[in-house]
This record gives structure tokens, C-alpha cells and sequence, in this order.
């Protein structure tokens, strides 16, 4: 396998690892161990791969000024969106959260087309709008009785929505001038960082399970989600984020979802199924266009010159 078609693994890998974190996590918090203390188990599990990604350069981190700022950049976006989502669910109904938010590969595919000037076919852009449709349908969920107040829980979606857009930009930008590696050891380090953050917004008034289903459990689960992140940045190394972008958010929900049928019995509702198969489509759409891309560049060079 050619390294330029290493991408569609990495990007497998990650929505695969995504997909069944997904489906599991929902466990721990369920049994009393809150999702801010979730995040510093996650920041922990991220050191692990970051060893093992800098034992596989020869721990040459790269101390650059720039890697380190684009590395840190990609990490607070990252790690912080987590944490600003976590207030925002708090201040807004999660059936009008999780759909803005699932639109933040818009962010990248307008950055990297306007500065990284990416480019791909017409099943490519197929596929990517297709992926942009399924993404807020299978984030649906049903409306809650609850009411809210106010327009922060919206300014701070958007933000999430524009931090995670411009992450994934970031990690394709990053790429071209420093070893994805390194991206992914200022990624944990940036995590750690934000821990104290997460600590300090657990409400410990209430009980939390300390047992096996809290921080051991939620570590084990977690750490399909750090793994998945590295598998990311490879992704982003080799791919094209237009593509990697929609094709990841698109195709995780919907091994969540399927993973979910099976474990808690729970039929999608007929705008998620209807969200799964576009997300299908789109991921065959984009992917068969990048085979196509990669036997012929010289075909989507001419026809996006004209």
C-alpha cells in the first residue's frame, strides 16, 4: 500500500475506535462517574499513544516554535471545545447542541479549500455534501421538555463549532511542516493542561462512583478515543481534511448507533437511519473519488483548472 493510501486506514481506524467509544462511554456516566471527570481519565489515557508515537520517530519531538504552536493550537481547540461543551450542555437542550456542533467540518472544508487549496472530483464533493446532510441528522434527538434562558448556550456551540472546525484544519496545516507525531504530543500535553479546568467543574457535592464502572472502567473506554485521536492526525498526514473531515464525523455516529441497537435495545429514530445511510453513501462516495484522485491526478488537475 502506497503511503498516499494510508489515509482511508487511519481514517477507518479512527471512526472505528470512535464508534464503539461512543457506544460505551455513555456506561460510565451512567453509573455516577461524571463526563468532566471522564475528560481527565481521557487526558491521562492520551499518554500512552503519545509514547509510543514518539518512540516510533526516535523521540526526535520536534521543539520548534511553530510545531509548538501549531501542535498547542490544535490541542486547546481540541481538549478546550470538550470542556466549553460540557457548560454549553448544562445551559442548552442537547437536541439543538449536538446538531450545530456536528456541522464543524463546514469550518474546515471552507478553510482548507480557500488556504490549503484542496481540491477533489464530483463524487468527492458528492459524497462531502451528502456527509454535511447525515451529520446533524444523526446527532439527532428527541426535544425535551426542558426550557432554557438566554443566547449563551448558542454563542457557546458556535464557539465548540468554530474550535473543532478550525482543529481539523489545524492537524492538515500542521502536517505539511512538522511530523504528525509531534502534533499528537502537544495534543496530550495541551489536555493535561486543561485538567485542572475539568476538576473544577465537577460538581462533587453529588456521589460518584469511585468503583470499577468510574475512573477504571472509563479509563479502558477512553482509551479507544485517545488511540482514535492518533489514528487522526495519520489521517490528516496523508488525506485531504475535505475529505477526512465529514467522512470521520459522518461514518463514527453511525457504529455508535449501530453498537447501541445492540447493547441498550434502542430503535434510531427515522431521521437517524436516514442519517446513517447518507453517511454510508458519502463515505463510499468520497472514498472511491480519492482512488480515482490517486490513479489519475493528472484528470482532477486539469478539470479543476478549467
Amino acid at each position: 500500500m502506497t503511503k498516499s493510501k494510508n489515509w482511508l486506514v487511519y481514517a477507518i481506524i479512527t471512526t472505528l475506535f470512535w464508534g464503539v467509544w461512543g457506544a460505551l462511554i455513555e456506561i460510565t456516566e451512567k453509573a455516577g462517574f461524571p463526563a468532566t471527570l471522564g475528560y481527565v481519565v481521557w487526558a491521562l489515557t492520551m499518554i500512552p499513544p503519545a509514547i509510543a508515537a514518539l518512540y516510533n520517530i526516535n523521540w526526535e519531538l520536534d521543539f520548534s516554535r511553530n510545531a509548538i504552536i501549531y501542535g498547542s493550537l490544535a490541542g486547546f481547540t481540541g481538549a478546550g471545545g470538550q470542556l466549553i461543551l460540557f457548560e454549553t450542555l448544562r445551559l442548552g437542550p442537547a437536541y439543538l447542541v449536538f446538531p450545530i456542533i456536528s456541522l464543524s467540518p463546514v469550518v474546515t472544508i471552507i478553510l482548507s479549500t480557500i488556504f490549503l487549496n484542496e481540491k477533489t472530483g464530483k463524487l468527492g464533493w458528492g459524497g462531502i455534501t451528502l456527509a454535511l446532510i447525515a451529520i446533524p441528522l444523526l446527532s439527532y434527538q428527541e426535544p425535551s421538555t426542558s426550557t432554557t434562558t438566554g443566547i449563551l448556550w448558542l454563542v457557546l456551540a458556535l464557539i465548540v463549532f468554530g474550535a473543532w472546525g478550525f482543529q481539523a484544519y489545524v492537524l492538515r496545516f500542521a502536517n505539511k511542516s512538522m511530523k504528525a507525531e509531534s502534533i499528537f504530543f502537544y495534543m496530550m500535553a495541551t489536555a493535561i493542561i486543561l485538567i485542572p479546568v475539568a476538576i473544577f467543574m465537577t460538581d462533587f457535592s453529588q456521589p460518584i462512583n469511585w468503583g470499577f464502572k468510574g475512573p477504571y472502567l472509563a479509563a479502558l473506554i477512553q482509551t479507544l478515543n485517545s488511540v482514535g485521536a492518533l489514528m487522526l492526525v495519520f489521517a490528516f498526514r496523508y488525506g485531504k481534511a475535505i475529505i477526512v473531515s465529514p467522512m470521520t464525523n459522518a461514518l463514527a455516529p453511525v457504529i455508535t448507533i449501530i453498537l447501541s441497537l445492540s447493547i441498550y435495545s434502542v430503535i434510531p429514530h427515522p431521521i437517524i437511519i436516514t442519517g446513517m445511510v447518507l453517511a454510508v453513501i458519502a463515505t463510499l462516495l468520497m472514498g472511491y473519488e480519492e482512488e480515482i484522485d490517486e490513479e489519475n491526478p493528472q484528470e482532477l488537475t486539469a478539470e479543476t483548472t478549467q
